[in-house]
This record gives structure tokens, C-alpha cells and sequence, in this order.
């Protein structure tokens, strides 16, 4: 029976995923900071789902929790990083700017670099984190979340690097959504809303069923990347 843990699975993507993993006989050690949420999700199935309460970005604690939540499970096959924050932040407010690089770039160089050394010493494993298209650019009313989004993105890419030269079963994932109906969506203008489920059914089938190296969710916001990319500097800076 494959074994995962879930960071970030009170809410949103990481839930749902959680569940979804559970209906394809999956053991899940569920984590993150709200334990009511937590154990709401593991009622619906109880044999299914460990639980293990802690912040991402406590980062003292999180190789203890991480460790102590695998012995549960009695292995780990994949990890997945769900867990993030980010704020719109036109004001340029220096406490947002702070949250969101603790929670998206320290907690999260965190819980993937423990996770990759795990993989490595058991020379197989799959690690996907959640990042966003919103990482291809910056953003003027968000810099902090693009930014972090930015440094996830090329941190993933580093360690598909690094797997691929030690020529192990180890991959890495970096699913980039777009706008997902979730607390994440934040601010007005939004559009190819997907739901979690559907946002869900694709992360599914691009890590699981395909392994994938990169993952746009849904599918279409690939269009988008490929042109944000291509905004020529002078008219980006203008938008």
C-alpha cells in the first residue's frame, strides 16, 4: 500500500487531494496547523489518515513532525507541499512581505529539502509541491507571493536536476495552477476559475497516473505561461 504525506491538507487542494488519494487506497499522514480541521478530514475516513498538527513554518520542529508522522505510516512513498500563503499587499506592507517568505520560501526550503534526502537514502520517491504561474513574473500588487513563487519554482527544478545526475527513482513535481476556487484566489479580474475538484482530477492524473515534471492547472493556463513569458520587459514593467 503506497504511503504520502500531505503538508497543507486542512483545506482547498491539499484536502481534496487527501481524499482522493485515500479512494485509491493510499495510507496519508495529513498535516498543518488547524487540528479541528484536521480531524474533520480523517472522520470521513478514519483508516485512511494520520494526523500530525504543526506550522509550516516552525521550522525547529518540522523534521521532528515529519519523521515521527513516516514512522506512523511506516514509510513514504510521495510528499506533497500544499501549504502556502499570500497576500495582495499594494501598500507594500513589510509583515506580509515577511509571512509570505517564511511560509513559502523558509518552510518550504524546509520540508522539501527533508523530503529529498529521504527519497535519496531510500533511492525512490515523488515530490510535488504546489507552486503557481503567478512564479513566471512579478507582481505589483503581490511581490512577496510572486517572488516566493518564483524561488519554488527553481528550487524544484534544482532538485529534478539533482535526481536526474544520482540516476535514481526519485521525481519532482511542480504543479503551477491558475486560478483555483479556493482562499488562495484572492482580488478581482479573475478568470478560467477552475473548482478543487476539477483543479484536483488533474493534479491527480499529471503526478500519479502521468509523473510528470511540471503540471498547469487546468491545462489552458500553459497558454498563459508561454505568453507571460514572452512580455517583452518594457511592457511588462507598464502593466
Amino acid at each position: 500500500m503506497n504511503k504520502a504525506i500531505i503538508i497543507g491538507a486542512t483545506s482547498g487542494i491539499g484536502k481534496t487531494l487527501a481524499l482522493k488519494l485515500a479512494d485509491e487506497n493510499y495510507i496519508i499522514g495529513i498535516a498543518g496547523r488547524r487540528a479541528e480541521l484536521l480531524q474533520e478530514l480523517k472522520s470521513q475516513k478514519p483508516n485512511s489518515f494520520y494526523i500530525k498538527t504543526f506550522d509550516i513554518t516552525d521550522t525547529n520542529k518540522i523534521v521532528e513532525n515529519l519523521e515521527a508522522l513516516t514512522n506512523e505510516l511506516g514509510g513514504l512513498d510521495l510528499l506533497i507541499i500544499s501549504s502556502g500563503t499570500g497576500d495582495l499587499n499594494d501598500k507594500l506592507d513589510y509583515e506580509i512581505e515577511k509571512r509570505t517568505i517564511e511560509t513559502n520560501v523558509i518552510g518550504f526550503t524546509c520540508v522539501a529539502n527533508w523530503a529529498f534526502n529521504y527519497f535519496e537514502n531510500q533511492k525512490a520517491g515523488h515530490l510535488v509541491a504546489i507552486s503557481s504561474v503567478s512564479g513566471l513574473r512579478g507582481s505589483r500588487i503581490a511581490p512577496a507571493y510572486n517572488a516566493t513563487k518564483a524561488f519554488q519554482i527553481n528550487y524544484l527544478e534544482g532538485l529534478r536536476q539533482k535526481a536526474t545526475k544520482l540516476k535514481m527513482q526519485i521525481f519532482v513535481t511542480d504543479v503551477r495552477p491558475g486560478f483555483v476556487d479556493t482562499a488562495m484566489a484572492k482580488g478581482g479580474g479573475q478568470f478560467w476559475v477552475a473548482s478543487v475538484d476539477k483543479a484536483t482530477n488533474q493534479i491527480f492524473d499529471g503526478i500519479i497516473i502521468k509523473r510528470k515534471k511540471i503540471v498547469y492547472v487546468t491545462k489552458r493556463w500553459k497558454l498563459i505561461a508561454a505568453i507571460l513569458k514572452r512580455i517583452p520587459r518594457q511592457l511588462y514593467d507598464r502593466m
